[in-house]
């Protein structure tokens, strides 16, 4: 290879950082925001004790799975909005946004109607012992009018990342996380003369805080006259051949996210029936272990935007080239995160309130999602990033689901509540999934099956601003 070559491949890598640093720092950075002030939540909520902790734990998870479903049919949806960017097109990526939120807000009405006149049921699926169910329920009811926020939000959001304004829902999500850490500190211990409220309390801000996010986004987007923003009719005048389109695309995530979240939400059942102690063991790591593994998966939305851009623009080998690129980087990232977590382990355990038992608990859970980090930043970077930017939603669906329910749930309810291994070794278990899922998603990513361009048929001549 000559000198010039050599400085032209160089510059080529620069640039590539360069660019992924504009695009993923400010997700990354907004993710950490988010895990760091949840971890103060935590550490707020678990002053009170271990059963309102595991209160906390089990009433969040029908606002997690309501999250992936939110996820699942927005990063869908996404596919488009990024080749559409790549294509110039700005009135359909106004098009997609507006189609994802009618479909977000149709399911956030019924997630709503369950949360708020049914709470009691939505929390034995997760617990049976009855303090943990009573401290819950206020909780799930108080907090139930953020799902109708998180409908208008979440597409609002992906629309501004898929267009690489990554800085905007950073901004947006940091005052509206720091929001929420004040009003827990105000509700949770009753502070400058508020109500004392404890759990229920933690519900109050997070509603407050969503409804704070949404108006926010609605006023970058739409009052200072965003890219993105337009008239109403712009949003809406979507077309039943355009919404088919996407649908097809879309389904296959958000299957694939809802039952991954179910699947997720059901480790947590299993190993919180074990015992109170070692739930809000769980509770705590998945907590820290989100502040490093969060983060780490924004190279995977990233790889969305970045790689889904160029397959708009027809360029499929460079597409395929970067990816492989980017595929590389998440896994250096996987494996300095998953140290990171293990070496900041016990001094961040350390702020909770644990019994010495619960501090041993933790601790040894922490090392095992330390430990396997890497395997789970790969899979993501490859079902979130590489397979759904070109279309593959099916494939990644197919290797999610499978591996999370006929490998990691039996794991977790046999190795917890029949064989009752300890709680460290039935959560190593559960990561046998990420294990098959892995080789699984290697193939189909040499394969080159995914790169695909999917919007050939649907820009046509509409690419007016």
């Amino acid at each position: 290879m000559s000198r010039r070559e050599e400085n032209l491949n160089n510059t080529k890598v620069n640039g590539l950082y360069r660019t992924l640093a504009v695009v993923a720092l400010p997700i990354a950075l907004q993710s950490l925001i988010g895990s760091s002030l949840n971890l103060v939540d935590n550490l707020m909520v678990g002053s009170l004790g271990e059963a309102e902790l595991n209160a906390v734990g089990v009433s969040v998870q029908i606002y997690f799975i309501h999250w992936m479903v939110m996820f699942g049919f927005t990063s869908g949806s996404s596919t488009f909005m990024a080749q559409f960017f790549g294509a110039k097109d700005l009135r359909n990526i106004r098009k997609t946004a507006g189609f994802a939120i009618t479909v977000a807000m149709s399911i956030s009405i019924l997630f709503f109607i369950a949360a708020m006149f049914f709470p009691h049921y939505v929390l034995r699926i997760f617990t049976k012992f009855p303090e943990v169910i009573d401290l819950g329920v206020g909780y799930v009811r108080m907090a139930a009018p953020a799902f109708l926020f998180v409908a208008i939000n979440v597409p609002l959001t992906a629309a501004l990342r898929a267009t690489q304004q990554t800085k905007l829902p950073l901004y947006i999500s940091g005052a509206a996380f720091l929001t929420n850490t004040f009003l827990n500190y105000l509700f949770i211990f009753g502070s400058f003369g508020a109500p004392k409220l404890g759990v229920t309390g933690a519900a109050l801000a997070t509603m407050i805080a969503r409804a704070i996010e949404m108006s926010l986004t609605l006023i970058v987007v739409f009052g200072r006259k965003n890219m993105i923003g337009g008239r109403l009719k712009e949003f809406f005048g979507f077309d039943k051949a355009f919404a088919v389109k996407i649908v097809k695309n879309a389904i296959p995530t958000t299957i694939n996210e809802t039952m991954w979240g179910l699947g997720t939400a059901l480790y947590i059942a299993a190993f919180a029936r074990i015992g109170v102690t070692e739930g809000a063991a769980v509770q705590a790591c998945n907590t820290i272990n989100n502040l490093f593994m969060m983060a780490a998966f924004s190279v995977g939305d990233a790889t969305l935007i970045l790689v889904g851009q160029k397959l708009g623009e027809g360029k499929l080998d460079y597409a395929y080239q970067l990816a492989k690129k980017l595929i590389r980087i998440s896994l250096i990232i996987g494996i300095c995160a998953g140290a990171g977590l293990i070496l900041c382990g016990k001094p961040l355990l350390s702020l909770f309130d644990f019994t010495d038992e619960g501090a041993h608990f933790a601790f040894w859970i922490l090392v095992v999602y330390g430990c396997t980090m890497w395997m789970g930043i790969y899979n993501a970077t490859n079902i979130t990033g590489v397979l759904r930017c070109g279309g593959d939603t099916r494939f990644a669906m197919l290797a999610e689901v499978l591996a999370v329910w006929c490998i990691g749930v039996p794991m977790a309810f046999i190795t917890a509540l029949v064989l009752e291994w300890p709680i460290y070794f039935a959560v190593l278990a559960v990561k046998l999934e990420d294990v098959v899922k892995g080789i699984a998603l290697t193939r189909r990513f040499f394969s080159k099956k995914w790169a695909k361009n999917v919007i050939r048929d649907l820009n046509g001549n509409d690419t007016a601003n």
